[in-house]
C-alpha cells in the first residue's frame, strides 16, 4: 500500500486529480460570475442614485402609464425628469406629481389652474386637497424615449413574465463564460 501511494505521487495528474481541478475551476468560475452579477446590480443602483443627485428628482425616470397626455406622450413612453427646487413651475410645462393615496406618479401639463384632461381630476387628490404644492411635484419632463417603457408596463401587468425575464438575465450573467 505504501508503495502504491508513492508511485501515484510521481505519476502525472490522474483522472481524479483533473476532475478535482475542474471542480475547483468551476467553483471559482461560479464565484467569479456571482461577483460579476453583484457588480452589475451595484452599478445600476449607483447610477440610479447618481441620477437622483444630478436631476434633483426622487424619480428621474418614469413611464407614462395611460393615454391622458396624448398626443404629446403615449402609454409606454419613458420620461426623463429634473426637479430643481429653485425653478418655479410655469404654465406649459409638463410635470409629474404624486398625491397621498395612490403611489403612482401622474403626468400633466400645467395650464393655469386647469390641466389637459376634459374632466376635473381633483378626485385623485386626498380629501380636502384642491391644489398641488411644490412638495407634490416629482419632476418636470425634460426629454423622452417613445415606447421604451412598455417593458415596464408588461412586467407590471404580467408578474410571471417579470420573474422569467429576471431569471433568464440572471442565468445569463451567472453562466456566461469570459472568452
Amino acid at each position: 500500500m505504501v508503495r502504491a501511494s508513492t508511485v501515484e505521487a510521481h505519476l502525472p495528474a490522474s483522472g481524479l486529480d483533473i476532475f478535482r481541478d475542474l471542480r475547483k475551476m468551476k467553483k471559482r468560475q461560479l464565484y467569479y460570475q456571482v461577483l460579476n452579477f453583484a457588480m452589475i446590480v451595484s452599478s445600476a443602483l449607483m447610477i440610479w442614485k447618481g441620477l437622483i443627485v444630478l436631476t434633483g428628482s426622487e424619480s428621474p425616470i418614469v413611464v407614462v402609464l395611460s393615454g391622458s397626455m396624448e398626443p404629446a406622450f403615449h402609454t409606454g413612453d419613458l420620461l426623463f425628469l429634473t426637479n430643481f427646487r429653485e425653478d418655479p413651475i410655469r404654465a406649459g410645462e409638463i410635470v409629474v406629481f404624486k398625491v397621498e393615496g395612490p403611489d403612482i406618479p401622474i403626468v400633466h401639463r400645467v395650464i393655469k389652474v386647469r390641466d389637459n384632461n376634459g374632466v376635473d381630476d381633483r378626485g385623485l387628490y386626498k380629501e380636502g386637497q384642491n391644489w398641488l404644492k411644490k412638495k407634490d411635484v416629482v419632476g418636470r419632463a425634460r426629454g423622452f424615449l417613445p415606447y421604451v417603457g412598455m417593458v415596464t408596463i408588461i412586467m407590471k401587468d404580467y408578474p410571471k413574465f417579470k420573474y422569467a425575464l429576471l431569471a433568464v438575465l440572471g442565468a445569463y450573467v451567472l453562466l456566461k463564460r469570459e472568452s
